[in-house]
């Protein structure tokens, strides 16, 4: 098994006896008999399980040490994994340290079958808290607020700070690049559960075979690649939030499996015959018309009851005019300082063009195109020839007449494509999209 195990005991022989079954077993195995060293070795040592004796002072059989250190490991790492041994058991003592944060609780003399179980599920709980620390850390970096003061946008502003202090389920709908996941980690944000991980998934790059082993997990041997035990995404994000964007492109089969594990809350993973309780906050988005979908029978009805309780609906850009230019030079300062450029600014024939181009791609667009002009610019003024749009302002062209959604994303496709050659890398990037979801569109609409 892979990692890290401390042994803190005050009888060498112990020690000597469980490193001696458990380098057999783990990766790497740390002992030490004083325990004022253990904060040193956590400090120093990426520790995954410490196995902690109780008592440590002569003649003592009351755990007072045992807890004592088991909240000084605590201090030094609250997400530690501790299981306590000791020679003298008892349901109050067991119960006390529980709820100072150990994991388990082994008495001694031990069954190495039995201990072997303990520290092989302790590992796992291990690699799933560092798991979430790593993702909550990635969520806080990333974070990024919404910027915008037209009446569109402040609709949405208005319904956020309603809807974000409850645990209703909330539905996003708006086009490709509009900010969907922004609305979503924003209700995060202002939620109860703002403390706790906010988990995305792009269900639009999961294979409907990968689909249930990424979502409930799946056990070792489940299938050819499943060399270890795996928590799902709904497992990992228990206590916090489950932003899974492009909703609509599930098949039937999986609204089916994911609308059953939504109404028992409780997921199971493939290979196992177990239940997991999940408590998650599902916020889901899309930018298909999924209640037309629901009409065609495409989606699930009951399914859209269970994700939408509140539903929000996105503004296009083209739609916030005073949003435009404010995102544009938003975007300047941020570039310009990320490619060690001398303040820049918008010329004015640069400001007209912003403000004409319709920005089928939404804010996306608009921040790939100030993101170019800025690397390409060689003055303090961003020119029209910098931002390097005309091309898709004169070749996108759909007329007058009212368009559905997906034919203005089959258009926009299409002209990307023809204008880069086919070159599929080069257009995901241009659109802002994952490749396995551009292969599926392209198939969608017959391009």
């Amino acid at each position: 098994m892979q990692g890290t195990i401390l042994i803190a005991d005050d009888n060498p022989s112990v020690i000597d006896s469980l490193s001696l079954f458990l380098k057999r077993k783990v990766e790497q195995v740390l002992s030490v008999t004083e325990p004022n060293k253990i904060p040193k070795i956590l400090k120093s040592e990426p520790v995954d399980v410490v196995l902690l004796d109780m008592n440590f002072s002569a003649g003592d059989s009351t755990g007072s040490d045992g807890l004592f250190w088991l909240q000084e490991i605590k201090k030094i790492n609250p997400n530690q994994v501790v299981i306590l041994i000791t020679a003298y058991g008892g349901v109050e003592l067991a119960v006390k340290a529980l709820k100072l944060g150990a994991t388990d609780f082994v008495l001694k003399p031990w069954d190495n079958q039995k201990l072997l179980a303990t520290i092989s599920s302790a590992l796992e709980l291990s690699r799933t808290r560092q798991q979430v620390n790593q993702l909550k850390q990635s969520f806080n970096i990333n974070y990024q607020k919404i910027l915008g003061q037209s009446n569109a946008i402040q609709q949405v502003f208005k319904l956020i700070s309603k809807v974000a202090p409850t645990d209703a389920n909330v539905l996003i709908l708006g086009e490709n690049g509009t900010g969907k996941e922004l609305v979503a980690r924003e209700i995060h944000q202002r939620s109860v559960r703002a403390n706790s991980i906010f988990l995305s998934i792009d269900l639009g790059s999961i294979t409907e075979s990968l689909f249930e082993s990424e979502l409930f997990g799946h056990k070792k041997g489940a299938f050819t690649d499943a060399k270890d035990d795996r928590d799902g995404r709904l497992v990992l994000a228990s206590g916090g939030t489950l932003f899974l964007d492009e909703i609509g492109n599930l098949s039937q089969a999986m609204q089916s499996k994911l609308l059953t594990v939504l109404q028992n809350r409780e997921v199971i993973p493939v290979g196992s015959a177990k239940a997991i309780p999940i408590d998650v906050r599902l916020i889901c988005a899309t930018n298909r018309n999924i209640h037309a979908m629901v009409a065609n029978n495409q989606f699930r009805e009951d399914l859209l009851y269970r994700i939408n309780t509140i539903q929000i609906d996105l503004p296009p850009l083209r739609e916030r005019d005073d949003d435009i230019l404010l995102l544009a030079n938003h975007y300047l300062a941020k570039y310009s300082e990320k490619y060690s450029k001398s303040p820049l600014s918008f010329s004015g024939s640069a400001i007209e063009k912003i403000m004409v181009y319709c920005w089928p791609g939404n804010v996306r667009e608009l921040r790939h195109a100030v993101e170019r002009a800025v690397i390409l610019s060689e003055g303090v003024f961003i020119t029209p020839q910098n931002l390097f749009i005309q091309q898709s302002t004169e070749s996108v062209s759909l007329g007058d007449k009212p368009i559905s959604l997906e034919e203005a994303e089959k258009a926009i496709i299409s002209n990307s494509i023809k204008r880069n050659k086919g070159n599929i890398s080069v257009v995901a990037k241009e659109l802002g999209v994952g490749r396995q979801t551009l292969y599926r569109k392209i198939k969608e609409y017959g391009l």
